[in-house]
């Protein structure tokens, strides 16, 4: 699950997510927040004590004209995320570690720079983390939080922090379930880091078919866009949360197979 500058820029090498309160349904605030860091406030409030810390999950990433690819994918919230390209012997994997981004070919670190992954920022960092954190990783993204309004999504109450005229699809922006408070969409408008000048990457991501774990939820699909064109599916199987993580496969200098993945 990843797509940032750099990986638009890479186009296609490599990229975590949402249960109502074990007693019933969640109460939904009937009043908007007064803005985006209230809303994230609204979200880490409500499951703070209860989201998963660890996730692991196998993934098969579709694209155009490719052959599927499966990649196992793990999880440290906040803040770390690990995709192993199968084979699993081949030693590629992409780590991304706070701020940062790290890829491995071959068992070897072949490329480091700054890339925050917002995705996993607003569908799993958010439960973890402060309100104020998660704003601040936001507005370092171009994220404007100062706009909240409620609208429709797939049959769904949300509000959408960042645009503030119904039908705008156009300024960067992100979605959330009322009554969920989850992450649902994010469209981006991306700078292009080797040209100033150039017309920004039109970025649009939807986390589709949640379902409960484990004191949150997940997202078993998702769609990737780029200036409007689908260039990216993800399906996800085999999920486990507060599973065991060996710490070692979030060193960023030397590469370590992951045990999880047999």
């Amino acid at each position: 699950m990843r797509w940032t500058a750099t990986a638009i820029l890479l186009v296609f090498t490599a990229p975590l997510h949402a249960q109502a309160r074990p007693a019933g349904r969640p109460t939904v605030a009937r009043t908007a927040p007064a803005d985006g860091v209230a809303l994230l406030a609204r979200m880490h409030d409500r499951y703070a004590t209860t989201w998963y810390r660890t996730l692991s999950f196998t993934q098969t990433t579709s694209q155009p004209g490719r052959p599927d690819a499966i990649w196992y994918e793990a999880g440290s919230i906040p803040g770390k995320l690990r995709i192993d390209i199968a084979p699993i012997d081949s030693g590629n994997a992409m780590l991304y570690v706070g701020d940062s981004a790290y890829t491995f070919a071959r068992g070897q670190l072949v490329r480091s720079r700054k890339d925050r992954n917002l995705l996993m920022t607003l569908g799993f960092d958010v439960y973890a983390q402060p309100a104020a954190t998660t704003a601040a990783q936001l507005r370092a993204e171009g994220m404007t939080l100062g706009r909240v309004r409620a609208g429709t999504w797939q049959g769904r109450a949300i509000w959408v922090v960042g645009a503030a005229a119904p039908g705008d699809t156009t300024a960067s922006q992100f979605w959330v379930d009322k009554e969920r408070l989850v992450f649902v969409r994010l469209i981006q408008n991306v700078p292009n880091p080797r040209d100033s000048t150039a017309r920004p990457t039109r970025l649009d991501v939807e986390f589709n078919k949640y379902r409960p774990l484990a004191g949150g939820w997940i997202a078993e699909a998702v769609v990737i866009r780029v200036n409007g064109s689908v260039v990216q599916t993800e399906n996800y199987a085999d999920i486990r949360a507060n599973t065991e993580l060996d710490p070692a496969i979030w060193d960023t200098r030397a590469y370590c197979r992951p045990a999880w993945v047999k």
